[in-house]
């Protein structure tokens, strides 16, 4: 363990706690220090005739050490701090807040997104048709090529697509393009060809192969369908993965995004991104949750928790999946779709292999966080955390269910009851809406996208995209969860209005509910002396501006552990 190349360093609640007692010691040593003359870390940077959001509402500039917020207050007092090589911003009336912290998304998956054929926005087949023949002609060849984005929910004839409208375009070349979800995607007729599937290729355990009235499959698969055909595809070289998570890192910063928890990482990707953060080259706090597959949760829970000394790279959760997505009906329900009588989605991993992953990922010293869409589910999860309690009783596990969209309202108590964190996404709600009736009737809607009864009974709540299922964009995330409208302002008065939240509780569920679903709470996700100086200036305040003011907001900088990462031009 001692050569391994991956640190392990202190990630358990003691460890945790050693680590308070630490910086209190520090401070308490800093502090005799200065009253005996000795000065304080030279200032690296200060932003002064700002709005900064703190507990302190006048406060209008701060002084950074290197990656650490030193003093938050006036004009006056942080230019005293000014030393030969600080640099100084004049913000200019701009707003401060805590760096927006994704806590559900796919970092290496939106790199991936932003080099294959975007079809976000696609309006019809035929419009998905016509950026794949783009993209054969910009690409030529017989490799593989591969898109994101389409939703046939946006289309005016709502069903999915056929192979037809591929193969008419490529002829005999291998097209996979998922749909926005990545839980259904539509393959060429040669993708299915050199994945082996025919008319005779049962429906996998967990997914389906969408067929047609012969019982020719159609191109459409949903969940463990998709990965029939994913596992043929050759891998990226190392080469075209570092490009790819350059491409992401780098969007991110754009939209003042200072850190993420990636839902999903590999061990290979672990073990770059170690290799970035002891370089100095890692310029995104990144909290990864490792793939529940055995050539990562193998050597994963082997070697333990992975915790750089700067938190700048944190690996402690472990990522499960349980069911697929409402838009391609596979979220698994307690009642039939209300669009598909007879048809209550997938479980996509084995209930038995669910439970034993958690326990042993819980063993392990490692945090769980399940996706879980449907209300069945969901409710699943909860039974499974209820038992862990009962029976390992681990100190502060702080169980997580990623999505936590349909709930019934029998288990929305259980959150705050089994210390269940819901990572949820409020554009997910405002995508969703104008369809989610159809799949669900009226009488499931008040447990869907519920994150204010939840925050009611006191659960914790932390906030983020999904991207690239959604946009990198979290003022467009705040502004789904002040209105639960579509940006034209309708449905008038917020489709189930009851959930609509506060514009300061919005901020702190992409900040410091972030934080503290990731174990930082007393360090990251405030602006506050001591705390990590992850921060994003902004045009306008979030949190007092009219709620159609976010879609005009403007990112100027991002700041990651004290280093400027983007500033507009």
């Amino acid at each position: 363990m001692l050569n391994d190349p991956i640190c392990l360093v202190m990630t358990s609640e003691k460890d945790n706690a050693m680590r308070r007692l630490a910086i209190l010691l520090i401070s308490l040593l800093v502090l005799a220090g200065c009253q005996s003359g000795t000065k304080q870390p030279e200032a690296t940077l200060i932003l002064l005739g700002g709005h900064i959001i703190t507990e302190d509402s006048a406060a209008t500039a701060m002084v950074i050490a290197r990656d650490q917020i030193i003093m938050v207050g006036d004009d006056e007092a942080a230019s005293k701090l000014r030393g030969r090589q600080t640099e100084v911003i004049d913000l200019a009336g701009s707003t401060v807040v805590p760096g927006f912290n994704d806590s559900h998304c796919h970092l290496y998956g939106l790199g991936k997104a932003l080099s294959e054929i975007d079809l976000n926005g696609t309006t019809s087949p035929a419009d998905v048709a016509s950026r794949v023949a783009q993209a054969h002609k910009d690409q030529p060849g017989d490799t593989w090529l591969q898109g994101r984005g389409w939703d046939q929910n946006d289309w005016e004839i709502q069903e999915y697509p056929h192979r037809k409208i591929l193969d008419d375009v490529v002829g005999a070349r291998p097209v996979l393009v998922r749909r926005v979800d990545g839980h259904a995607a539509l393959a060429s007729s040669k993708a299915l060809e050199l994945a082996g599937i025919t008319a005779d290729t049962p429906d996998p355990d967990g997914g389906q192969i969408i067929r047609d009235e012969n019982g020719v499959p159609t191109g459409v698969l949903i969940d463990n369908g998709v990965d029939l055909v994913r596992a043929i595809i050759p891998a990226a070289s190392a080469e075209e993965m570092a490009r790819r998570v350059r491409l992401a890192i780098d969007h991110c910063h754009r939209f003042g995004i200072t850190g993420v928890h990636e839902a999903g990482v590999s061990w290979q990707r672990v073990k770059y991104y170690k290799k970035l953060a002891d370089g100095g080259d890692l310029n995104l706090r990144i909290y990864g949750m490792l793939d529940d597959t055995p050539q990562t949760i193998d050597p994963g829970l082997a070697h333990g928790p992975v915790h750089t000394s700067n938190d700048i790279l944190t690996v402690r959760a472990v990522k499960l999946y349980a069911d697929g997505a409402l838009g391609s009906r596979g979220a698994k329900l307690l009642e039939d779709y209300c669009d598909h009588s007879g048809h209550r989605g997938f479980f996509v991993t084995d209930l038995d292999h669910l439970r034993s992953a958690a326990k042993r990922a819980t063993e392990a010293g490692f945090q769980v966080g399940a996706h879980a869409i449907g209300d069945e589910a969901n409710r699943f999860m909860l039974d499974v955390f209820e038992d862990l309690n009962n029976s390992i009783k681990p100190a502060d596990p702080r169980w997580r269910i990623e999505h936590s969209q349909i709930l019934s309202p029998a288990d929305i108590p259980r959150f705050a009851e089994l210390g269940v964190i819901a990572a949820m996404q409020p554009v997910h709600c405002t995508s969703d809406m104008d369809w989610a009736e159809d799949r669900l009737c009226a009488d499931r809607l008040p447990g869907a996208y519920a994150w204010n009864t939840l925050l009611k009974t006191g659960a914790h709540v932390c906030f983020g995209t999904d991207f690239p299922v959604e946009r990198v964009d979290p003022l467009a995330g705040l502004f789904s969860a002040r209105t639960r409208t579509h940006p034209d302002g309708t449905p008038i008065g917020g489709w189930q209005a009851q959930e609509i939240i506060s514009g300061d509780a919005a901020l702190e569920l992409y900040t410091a509910g972030s934080a503290y679903a990731a174990f930082m709470e007393d360090r990251l996700g405030k602006i506050e002396k001591g705390y990590y100086a992850d921060l994003t200036v902004l045009t306008g305040n979030p949190v007092t501006c009219e709620p159609s003011d976010l879609l005009e907001m403007k990112v100027k900088i991002t700041i990651v552990a004290g280093k400027i990462v983007y500033q507009a031009h």
